[in-house]
C-alpha cells in the first residue's frame, strides 16, 4: 500500500483542526478576552527533548484558521530530528490567537512527533536489512491519517488505511468461509485489484495461502526457525510479513530472517507526547 503525504490530506488536516478548535474553544476563549483584542505578540516554541518532528501543517492550520493575522515561522521540517531545547517555530500576530491556538497547535505537534520519533528509532534498529516496518489500525479515534503519515516522517511505512481498501483476513474470517483457499478466491472475486493478505499460525497454512493466491502472508508468531522456513518456501511468490509479539529486542533478528514486512502496533499504539513549550512575549 502506498504511504500518505501531505498531498493526500489537506481536507483531513483542515477537518482535524476544526475539530480541535470547537473542542477546546467552544463558544469562546474567555481568558484570552481579557487581553486587549488589538494588542500584538511573539511567541517561540521549543522542544524539551530530543525528537523527530511531525505536524508543521497541522499548527500551520490551527493559527490560519484561527486568526489569518497570524504569521508562523518554521525552523524545522517535518522529518527533522531536532535536539532539546531547540527552536522548532516563531509566531507573530494578535495576541489573544497565538493563546487561544496554542494548545490545539501544541497537541497535534507533541502528538504526530511522537509517532514519528518512535518510528525512526525502530527504522534505524533494522536499518540495512531491507524490511519495511508497517503501521496497524490502532490509532487515535479521528487521526488515524494524520498518525499514519507520522509514521512516514519516521522512516516507516503505512499498511491499509482501513477495513476498505486492502482485505486482511484472519483466523475468524477463515473458520466462517470456510477455509483458506475459498476464503482468498472469495476475496478476490469481490474487490478484484484489491491487495488480499492473509494470516497464517504454521508453515502448513503458508504452503495453502501461497497456492490459493494471496499477494501477502502474514506469520503470525512464528518461530524464527520457522519464518527462516517460510521465507525459503516463499521464494518471492508472495510478500512476508511477520506480526504478534515483536518488541525492539526481536526486531532485528526478525528483519534479519529475510520477511518483507513486520507490522508493530506500538509505531502507534504506545507514543509518549513530545515535551514541547511556547513562549511569549509583547
Amino acid at each position: 500500500m502506498p504511504n500518505l503525504t501531505l498531498a493526500d490530506l489537506g481536507a483531513e488536516i483542515e477537518a482535524n483542526v476544526r475539530a480541535a478548535l470547537r473542542e477546546d474553544i467552544g463558544s469562546g476563549d474567555i481568558t484570552a478576552q481579557l487581553i486587549p483584542a488589538e494588542r500584538l505578540a511573539h511567541a517561540t516554541v521549543i522542544t524539551r527533548e530530543s525528537a523527530v518532528i511531525c505536524g508543521t501543517a497541522w499548527v500551520d492550520t490551527v493559527f490560519r484558521q484561527l486568526d489569518p493575522r497570524v504569521a508562523v515561522h518554521w525552523e524545522v521540517a517535518d522529518g527533522d530530528r531536532v535536539a532539546a531545547n531547540q527552536a522548532l517555530f516563531h509566531l507573530e500576530g494578535p495576541a489573544r490567537a497565538l493563546l487561544s491556538g496554542e494548545r490545539a497547535a501544541l497537541n497535534f505537534l507533541q502528538t504526530l512527533s511522537a509517532v514519528a520519533t518512535r518510528c525512526r528509532h525502530l527504522a534505524d534498529l533494522v536499518e540495512g536489512t531491507g524490511v519495511k516496518l508497517l503501521d496497524t489500525r490502532k490509532t487515535l479515534p479521528g487521526l488515524r491519517l494524520a498518525q499514519k503519515y507520522a509514521v512516514t516522517q519516521g522512516g516507516c511505512h503505512n499498511h491499509r488505511i482501513g477495513l476498505y481498501d486492502a482485505f486482511l483476513i484472519k483466523e475468524n474470517h477463515i473458520a466462517a468461509c470456510g477455509g483458506i483457499a475459498q476464503t482468498i478466491s472469495a476475496a478476490h472475486g469481490i474487490a478484484p485489484g484489491k491487495p488480499v493478505e492473509i494470516e497464517v499460525e504454521s508453515l502448513d497454512e503458508l504452503r495453502e495461502a501461497l497456492e490459493a493466491g494471496a499477494d501477502i502472508v502474514m506469520l503470525d508468531e512464528l518461530s524464527l526457525e520457522d519464518m527462516r522456513t517460510a521465507v525459503a518456501l516463499n521464494a518471492g511468490r508472495a510478500k512476508l510479513e511477520a506480526s504478534g509479539g515483536i518488541n525492539e529486542s526481536t526486531l532485528r533478528t526478525i528483519a534479519e530472517t529475510g520477511v518483507d514486512y513486520i507490522s508493530i502496533g506500538s509505531l502507534t499504539k504506545d507514543v509518549k507526547a513530545i515535551d514541547l513549550s511556547m513562549r511569549l512575549s509583547l
